[in-house]
C-alpha cells in the first residue's frame, strides 16, 4: 500500500512539474507568436486592407489575397509574404454540363477537365475565346481542338506586380518589393464551387470546425494556381487546386493554445529539423505542421487544449508528423476520402531524426 502510494504521489509531482513547464512554455509562445489579442489584431488589419485594396481592384476585375503565415497571423524572422491574385472576370466550373446555368454574358467561364491528370491537378480550357485578356490568349495552346490555358506560359507571361528581377519559384513569380520584402506571387483563377474531390470533407465535420466555418469555406470554393504536376502527362499545362482560402479559415478557427502549438511546430521546424539543410535536402515544410494540427483537432487525439497541456499536445502532433515520415505519406486533410495522402520524400529522409 505505502509501495502504491508512493508511486502515486510520484507520478502526480511529475504532471504537475510538467503542467506548470507547459503553462511557461505558452507565457513564452505569446510572447515569441503573440497573445491572442495580438494575433486577432494582425488578422483584422489585414483584413481591413484588403478589403479596401480589393473594393478599388475589382473595378478594374483585379482581386489579391494575402496567405500563408504571415496571413495567419505570424510574424516570426525570416518569413516572406505569399500573395494570390486572379481576375473577378473569370470564373472556373467543374464541368461542360453546367455551362448552360451560367451567363456568359457577364462573366468568362473556364472549364476543368480532370479526367487525364494526377489528382489534385487539372487542365482549364475556354469554350470560347470572347472578350479575353490578350495575356491569357497568348498563354493558350490547341489539344484536340480545344483551347487550353498552359500553366507554363501563363507563369512566364503574368505582370511581376512591381517584383524586382522576378524568379519562377514553383506556381510564383518571387522577388523582393522595394529591394525589402521578400514576396511570392502565383497567379490564379478562382472557383466558387467547392472541389468535387473535397465533398465528404463536409460530412468528416462533425466535431471541428464549426458548422457555420465549415459553411463559410465550401461557398468560398478554391483556386488553381500555374503549377503542373512533375509525373503528369501535362506538366506545362496542368494547374493545381489551391485550398489556401480554406486553411486559412481554419487557422482562424484554432484556439489560440492551438495556434501556438501550430507556431511551436514551425519554430521546431526551422531551428531544429530543417536547421542547415539545403532546400533540396528538406523533406518536411509548414505545410506539413499545420496539417498534423488539423488532424489532432479533428480526431480528438487531445480532450482539452489548454496552456497546462501544451507540451502533451505539441507531443501528440509530433508523433504524428514522426509517423508520416516513417511511412513516406501525409494524409491529406481536405481530400482525404478521395486523394488519401501526399508523398514525403528526400535525399535526407533515411537521417531525419536520427
Amino acid at each position: 500500500m505505502a509501495s502504491y502510494s508512493s508511486s502515486y504521489l510520484q507520478r502526480n509531482s511529475i504532471e504537475k512539474c510538467l503542467e506548470r513547464l507547459s503553462e511557461s512554455v505558452f507565457v513564452g509562445l505569446c510572447k515569441i507568436v503573440g497573445t491572442s489579442e495580438v494575433v486577432s489584431m494582425r488578422r483584422d488589419v489585414v483584413d481591413i486592407r484588403e478589403m479596401i485594396i480589393n473594393e478599388e481592384n475589382t473595378k478594374r476585375g483585379a482581386i489579391e489575397m494575402l496567405s500563408g503565415s504571415f496571413r495567419e497571423g505570424f510574424r516570426l524572422g525570416g518569413s516572406d509574404r505569399d500573395f494570390v491574385c486572379w481576375s473577378a472576370d473569370y470564373q472556373v466550373i467543374w464541368d461542360e454540363s453546367h455551362l448552360q446555368y451560367y451567363n456568359e454574358q457577364n462573366q468568362i467561364l473556364i472549364v476543368s477537365d480532370d479526367s487525364d491528370s494526377p489528382p489534385e491537378f487539372t487542365l482549364l480550357w475556354l469554350p470560347n475565346n470572347r472578350k479575353i485578356d490578350i495575356r491569357i490568349l497568348f498563354s493558350c495552346v490547341v489539344i484536340k481542338n480545344k483551347l487550353y490555358i498552359s500553366s507554363l506560359k501563363c507563369r512566364q507571361i503574368m505582370p511581376s506586380y512591381g517584383i524586382g528581377n522576378p524568379i519562377i519559384h514553383g506556381p510564383c513569380k518571387s522577388g523582393t518589393l522595394h529591394g525589402i520584402i521578400e514576396i511570392d506571387v502565383a497567379h490564379a483563377f478562382h472557383s466558387r464551387s467547392w472541389p468535387p474531390s473535397a465533398s465528404s470533407w463536409v460530412s468528416r465535420c462533425r466535431t471541428w470546425p464549426k458548422p457555420h466555418v465549415v459553411h463559410d469555406i465550401v461557398k468560398k470554393g478554391c483556386h488553381f494556381v500555374a503549377i503542373g504536376h512533375s509525373l503528369g502527362n501535362h506538366v506545362d499545362k496542368e494547374w493545381r487546386i489551391s485550398f489556401s482560402l480554406a486553411e486559412k479559415q481554419l487557422v482562424y478557427s484554432m484556439n489560440h493554445c492551438q495556434f501556438l502549438i501550430y507556431g511551436l511546430l514551425k519554430l521546431f521546424l526551422e531551428e531544429v529539423i530543417n536547421n542547415g539543410l539545403n532546400s533540396e535536402d528538406k523533406i518536411l515544410c509548414s505545410y506539413h505542421m499545420k496539417t498534423a494540427v488539423f488532424w489532432a483537432i479533428q480526431q480528438n487525439k487531445i480532450s482539452h487544449w489548454s496552456p497546462q497541456n501544451l507540451l502533451q499536445c505539441f507531443w501528440v502532433c509530433f508523433k504524428l508528423i514522426l509517423k508520416w515520415v516513417c511511412e513516406g505519406v501525409c494524409p491529406n486533410f481536405l481530400t482525404f476520402d478521395t486523394i488519401p495522402s501526399c508523398h514525403i520524400a528526400g535525399s535526407y529522409m533515411p537521417y531525419s531524426f536520427n
